[in-house]
């Protein structure tokens, strides 16, 4: 088999592991753990994951220059972009929450007009602009079934999210060129752990580790190791032999996957309003990722 067959399955992968978290999350959160306490549970464990490994690879040195980036990567990829998600995800419903995080090409192609000063085509300024009515109609009309305590506030927090995810990916991104991914991800990883210390030490203290049930431990366990750190580690092989653009690709593939287990699982429904959101947002999002002939 190709290097290239296997960097599309470990995509593929990737966006059914996602499609699945956001189902899995919900029946942890907030019953028996709280979303902070959720947070410091799973990047915790992921920088004892990412530190181990690191053992294992080629050694670089970082220049202490780029520590003030690696920060910055820390508080928008790990930190403010996983409290804003755990949180919005314990408030809304699992197909909401995925559709709202299909909007970070659009975020970061605004971002970057704004950063990198990018040129923008008329094309992309209209997708932009559909994929924000979907994406504004979602926060203040998504009803929500099931434990969906504060659609409106979740949805919030979950496209607060995803502007967070689209700054990270701009940050990141010379990193990125300069080093392999074990050399600084394990840096992001640290320092992000301890920004989310704070907010959900009293939380993760709080949980009663001996009351919780066999299935939901190992609920747990997938969100730490297949949802956090093994997801990392495909996206690094997919990122390796395929374009950003294709990686972008699957990234619309985890709102299906999201419904298709939510639905199933009777955790969520599909109601007219989560339709139309999907297909101004994908509408968007088409538009914005096109390329020029």
């Amino acid at each position: 088999m190709s290097k290239r067959y296997l960097a599309l399955i470990a995509a593929t992968l990737v966006s059914i592991i996602y499609g699945v978290t956001f189902t899995i999350a919900k029946d942890v959160m907030p019953l028996y753990i709280l979303p902070y306490g959720f947070i410091v549970l799973r990047v915790g464990g992921s920088v004892i994951l990412f530190w181990l490994i690191w053992l294992f690879v080629p050694k670089e040195k970082i220049d202490r220059k780029d520590f003030p980036r690696i920060i910055a990567a820390a508080f928008f990829g790990v930190a403010f972009n996983m409290l804003t998600f755990f949180k919005g995800l314990s408030l809304t419903s699992p197909i909401s929450a995925a559709v709202l995080m299909v909007s970070t090409p659009i975020i970061v192609l605004i971002l970057s007009a704004i950063i990198m000063k990018e040129r923008m085509l008329k094309r992309k300024v209209f997708g932009i602009v559909l994929g924000l009515v979907g994406t504004a109609f979602l926060i203040l009309y998504g009803k929500s079934v099931g434990n969906a305590s504060n659609a409106n506030l979740g949805n919030l927090l979950v496209f607060a999210n995803a502007v967070s995810y689209g700054f990270y990916l701009i940050v990141v991104k010379k990193l990125m060129d300069k080093y392999s991914a074990f050399t600084f991800v394990k840096w992001i990883y640290l320092f992000g752990f301890l920004m989310v210390l704070p907010f959900g030490y009293t939380e993760l203290q709080a949980v009663a580790f001996s009351a919780i049930p066999l299935d939901i431990a190992w609920k747990i366990v997938f969100i730490v190791v297949i949802s956090t750190f093994l997801t990392y580690l495909l996206n690094l092989l997919s990122m390796k032999e395929l374009k950003p653009t294709t990686v972008a690709v699957f990234i619309y593939l985890q709102p299906v996957f999201a419904t298709i287990f939510a639905i199933g699982l009777g955790k969520d429904e599909l109601n007219l309003v989560k339709i139309g959101a999907a297909i101004l947002i994908f509408s968007g999002v088409f538009l914005v990722t096109q390329t020029k002939k």
